[in-house]
């Protein structure tokens, strides 16, 4: 078993943190609100630091699950970051959905300094991070990913390395990419039937394991036709990172005339207030 530390303990963080201790690692936690931390060990036990550099000291694998870049410089290069108090050959591991060119970045400024970096965003939401079940996606140096996997591993039900640095966070981007569509899609459609008269949880059962089946439909067709969205992946995480995604294709000439349209489209929910509702809640504009 390892020592390990865990920096950024929101919906996503702290049961993963948990996930991490009840495989049997030996883990710190930092973050920012102490009382997340305090909590945190009151309920799985381990040990809290009052800083990012505290938590990582003589940690072999560090983990991170913050908001954006900036965050995720700041727990690593920045004063008191991770980086400069981590072990030589010890690997950071970030779980941040973040730009690709920070994950460039940050490889190069830990491999300067003689530790491992692995970009490994997730997707699974709030339920798979409880479950230990998310994907992740990773993007490093294989021999950093051979070594962190099976620590990965204890949150994760599909972990993967698909390429060099930043490729982790590619790949979550294509993720998005998909979902976007496939939400906006489903509003229409559920706001079709509705309109049309139609029983739409029945439609749902009939049409949910066919063709038109996805993730989506059936775990968010049905609470979309109820109008319940105050749970799941806020709105406001999914325009941070179809931001990133459109910035990321402008780089790379990928043109994404459907995501660009969503992203407007969840722009305006949280300009009427949805910020923190799921994704599903694009209905709404339809309504």
């Amino acid at each position: 078993m390892a020592k390990a530390a865990f920096i950024g303990l929101g919906v996503m963080g702290y049961p993963m943190a948990g996930h991490l201790k009840a495989a049997g690692h030996d883990v710190t936690v930092y973050n920012r609100t102490t009382a997340k931390a305090e909590a945190w060990v009151s309920q799985h036990g381990g040990s809290m630091a009052a800083t990012p550099a505290e938590a990582a000291k003589g940690a072999e694998f560090v983990f991170a699950c913050v908001g954006a870049d900036d965050d995720l410089r700041a727990v690593t290069t920045g004063p008191e970051g991770a980086f400069a108090a981590m072990d030589e050959g010890s690997i950071f591991i970030d779980n941040t959905t973040a730009s690709a060119g920070v994950a460039r970045e940050l490889h190069a400024a830990a491999s300067a300094a003689g530790l491992g970096f692995i970009d490994a965003p997730v997707s699974g939401g709030q339920a798979g991070a409880e479950g230990g079940i998310l994907t992740v996606m990773c993007g490093g140096d294989e021999a950093d990913f051979t070594r962190a996997e099976p620590v990965i591993g204890s949150f994760g039900r599909i972990v993967n390395r698909i390429g060099g640095p930043g490729a982790g966070q590619q790949a979550k981007m294509v993720n998005q990419i998909c979902i976007a569509g496939l939400v906006q899609g489903l509003s229409e459609a559920i706001n079709f039937g509705i309109k049309a008269g139609l029983d739409m949880d029945v439609v749902l059962d009939t049409i949910g394991g066919g063709a038109a089946q996805s993730w989506q439909m059936v775990n968010r067709g049905k609470t979309m036709v109820a109008d319940e969205f105050d749970f799941g992946f806020a709105v406001d995480w999914m325009i941070k990172d179809l931001g990133i995604c459109m910035e990321e294709a402008a780089r790379a000439n990928a043109p994404l005339p459907v995501t660009e349209q969503v992203l407007g489209y969840y722009r305006e929910v949280s300009a009427n207030g949805g910020g923190r509702w799921d994704t599903s809640s694009l209905i709404r504009r339809l309504g």
